[in-house]
């Protein structure tokens, strides 16, 4: 993983949909930013001291400029307020590389994107970037209403508006998004791209699954961690490979948070289970998974787990670290 960091400048704030702030960002001296590629995100280092992972929505080809889209959480962790509230055009921003754990199938023969509310940020990427180099697709774009929905004037205008289709919730029954007919009605072997709120998803995805789609067919990225479980959490412990060090992690307190309080430092990001830099290996024990970044086979194995969220479902842990 990159952990460098760019500085740059917000060229334009502007109000996307209700509750949804557009943000461009470009360098301060108008040199070209690194490469993404469509379904690539960046950290955003914000006032507070939170660090967000936000989806780059722009085309891939355009280099001089990031282009991100926010949806205000008013009962979130204080990231989407802050951004709102404390970032304006002009500020200097500190951002991470991009990087991509949410790429398009290059070998795909066509693809399925779809989007839920503000998830449609990495699915507008993939969807410009597919039509740029001559891909078939087809994108459907869900939204509770048409005041929640962003970009409709960029999806109006765009070359590929004939396959990009919009429903919302508020709307012209015959318009609402029939999951069933939209997953019978695609060419064998598509690719199905997903992101959104985690019910869309869970909803997109056990269909696909009750449909036989193979694994290697899923693609999706979640921006929101998993529920936890809905039993009472039990305390156990860790030990620190390297030291022999066994550390006490009580029911209410997170492994990294009970990790820091005895000086050993895991990097992390979103503190959340969906970004994977806080993935530790485990090498004995069986790790209770609350993550949304690690596959189902990762998880069977039970070699690695995500210390910001995840607990122990044995009394012990033993990680690499």
């Amino acid at each position: 993983m990159n952990d460098a960091t760019l500085t740059v400048r917000v060229a334009r704030k502007w109000q996307e949909a209700h509750d949804i702030c557009g943000f461009e960002f470009v360098s301060d001296d108008g040199s070209p930013l690194p490469r993404f590629d469509a379904g690539a995100h960046i950290d955003v280092h914000l006032p507070g001291g939170f660090v967000r992972q936000y989806s780059l929505c722009n085309h891939p080809d355009q280099c001089d400029r990031y282009q991100i889209a926010v949806l205000r959480e008013a009962d979130g962790r204080g990231g989407s307020r802050a951004i709102h509230d404390a970032v304006r055009q002009g500020d200097i921003v500190r951002i991470g590389m991009p990087r991509n754990q949410f790429p398009l199938a290059p070998d795909a023969p066509h693809h399925l994107l779809l989007a839920g509310g503000i998830g449609v940020t990495p699915i507008l990427s993939m969807a410009e970037r597919l039509f740029s180099s001559g891909m078939p697709f087809d994108m459907h774009y869900c939204a509770r209403s048409m005041a929640r929905m962003a970009f409709v004037e960029r999806l109006e205008a765009a070359g590929f508006r004939d396959r990009a289709r919009l429903h919302v919730d508020d709307g012209d029954p015959a318009q609402r998004f029939d999951l069933a007919a939209v997953l019978a009605g695609v060419p064998a072997g598509t690719h199905l791209y997903v992101c959104g709120p985690r019910g869309f998803m869970d909803a997109v995805l056990n269909a696909a699954r009750k449909r036989d789609w193979p694994e290697a067919r899923l693609h999706y990225e979640f921006f929101g961690g998993a529920a936890a479980s809905t039993g009472a959490d039990r305390a156990f412990q860790v030990k620190i490979a390297s030291s022999g060090k066994v550390i006490d992690v009580p029911a209410d307190c997170t492994v990294i948070t009970a990790l820091a309080a005895n000086g050993i430092d895991v990097l992390t990001s979103c503190e959340q289970g969906v970004c994977g830099t806080c993935v530790t290996r485990v090498l004995e024990g069986e790790p209770d998974h609350r993550d949304s970044y690690l596959t189902e086979a990762e998880r069977a194995a039970g070699d690695q787990f995500m210390p910001c969220c995840s607990r122990s479902r044995t009394g012990l842990l033993v990680l690499d670290l």
